[in-house]
């Protein structure tokens, strides 16, 4: 986008009340009326407004939308689109051939005097783009880094503006609508970890794409969702759980993948204080391991990587933490000092030991162990095959630099750092990059190192290259 053609948001403001056929009502608890201001201010805001709303009582809030659990919440936020958007269908029949009609809403909690909490909060709108046609939504969640209320107010005033004209002027371009979310504020004031487009004009829009965009542009470190492609909101989705994570390639899924998930699984929950039921698992794709060296993220061999995980009921976590104590940090915010597993293999267990990875850290190793184990995590290691395929190598036979050995044994000793007991080491062989290569010259075999309905749906899917032809043999 040409940030020269950007307009204010006194001008998108302006805009939209000067635009006839756009009429709506603005609905915000919680943070005062911030985006209705932008509408007063602009002039003219009797040419969108209907009406204008503020529950902030509690009380007032769930007589009016319903009760709830929690007062910020998503629930919330669609009580009050449905009633919002409903009223104004109804009392304003009239207009309805002429008009697209539009309800905004907003549930937010800002930071309180004595900061010890985050701001953040939901925001959604449902819209029409078109007279008399079916509306469309479009919900997100936001973080405010602001430290500073007013701030954080501004800020959701913005937001609100940009979402309202995005919606109306981008819907054809959903990244363009993404990106302007934040015009004429500084990202760094805020983060946009979940994002749901849906509705009849926008069933072409497949919302794990628009996550995956969401990490790529740097609104957010990292977005979720389950195993149906339904966007969760993380701190929602993983409050007060215990967390067990996958990081890897999955390119494609296979026995060994499969395995480190089940037996690492079963070992994390014999630790005391968890819970089989109060697990959540996730398998996370990095940012990094979805790169092509030539041509960026392909976003097809995304989907299908997702594809195949969510085949096998997995929740799918997408960041951009290449470090292990990046991603533990962040998963620790939710958990409430609920316990953490990551199951990696002795490579990694490598990488991990390797100084030349923490040159960015004035505490060095110590200082990244500190931030990882820290935050109550362990390491789950999955043995794996040495160079010659014959000896197996395991976290009781890892050795890290002659200086770092007292350290690993500390964390060993302590159960920071704890073998896969029960791996099956008859898959040890299995190698991902092969068995890809195998799909792509279509060699016969490879099915029998993947789970079942991975292979059919490679199979099904022409994934990785398997349904181009194949080359002629001499």
């Amino acid at each position: 986008m040409n940030t020269a053609q950007i307009l204010t948001i006194k001008g998108k403001a302006l805009a939209l009340n000067l635009d006839e056929n756009v009429y709506g009502t603005l609905a915000e608890i919680g943070a005062g009326q911030e985006v209705a201001a932008n509408f007063f201010r602009a002039g003219g805001a009797s040419g969108t407004i209907a009406k204008t709303m503020s529950a902030y009582d509690m009380n007032f809030s769930d007589a009016i939308y319903g009760e709830t659990e929690r007062y910020v919440c998503e629930d919330k936020l669609l009580k009050m689109l449905d009633k919002e958007y409903n009223l104004l269908s109804q009392r304003l029949q009239h207009r309805a051939k002429k008009t697209k009609f539009f309800a905004y809403a907003n549930t937010i909690e800002t930071i309180n005097y004595k900061k010890s909490n985050i701001g953040h909060g939901w925001i959604g709108l449902r819209f029409q783009l078109h007279p008399n046609s079916a509306p469309n939504d479009c919900i997100l969640h936001v973080v405010l880094k602001d430290n500073d209320t007013l701030w954080q107010q501004e800020v959701l005033g913005n937001i609100g503006v940009n979402l309202i004209y995005g919606c109306h002027n981008y819907a054809h371009d959903p990244e363009q609508l993404i990106q302007s979310l934040t015009d004429n504020f500084s990202r760094d004031r805020v983060e946009i970890d979940m994002l749901r487009l849906e509705g009849p004009d926008f069933h072409h829009v497949d919302n794990r794409v628009i996550s995956l965009k969401l990490v790529k542009s740097g609104l957010t470190q990292a977005a979720m969702f389950d195993q149906n492609g339904n966007v969760l909101q993380p701190s929602e989705a993983l409050y007060k759980k215990n967390i067990v994570v996958l990081r890897g390639r999955f390119r494609p899924v296979t026995h060994v993948n499969v395995d480190m998930m089940i037996s690492g699984v079963k070992q994390f929950s014999k630790d005391e204080g968890v819970e089989r039921k109060n697990i959540s698992i996730l398998a996370e794709l990095t940012l990094n391991d979805l790169k092509d060296d030539k041509e960026g993220i392909d976003e097809i061999d995304f989907l299908d990587r997702v594809d195949l995980l969510c085949s096998l009921g997995q929740t799918v976590l997408i960041s951009n933490y290449q470090e292990h104590y990046k991603l533990a940090s962040y998963l620790a915010q939710f958990t409430r000092k609920r316990k953490i597993a990551i199951i990696l293999g002795v490579n990694n267990l490598k990488q991990i030991f390797n100084e030349d990875y923490y040159t960015n850290l004035n505490g060095g190793i110590l200082e990244s162990f500190g931030r990882l184990f820290g935050n109550n995590v362990k390491l789950l290691v999955y043995p794996s095959l040495d160079k010659n395929g014959e000896d197996i190598l395991t976290c009781a036979n890892f050795e890290p630099a002659e200086h770092l050995h007292h350290l690993y044994q500390h964390l060993r000793v302590n159960c920071f750092i704890d073998n896969i007991a029960a791996a099956k080491k008859e898959n040890l062989h299995i190698i991902s990059d092969n068995v890809l290569t195998m799909i792509k010259d279509q060699q016969d075999g490879w099915e029998a190192y993947l789970p079942s309905k991975v292979a059919s749906l490679i199979k099904t899917n022409c994934m990785f290259g398997f349904c181009e032809t194949p080359l002629e043999k001499e």
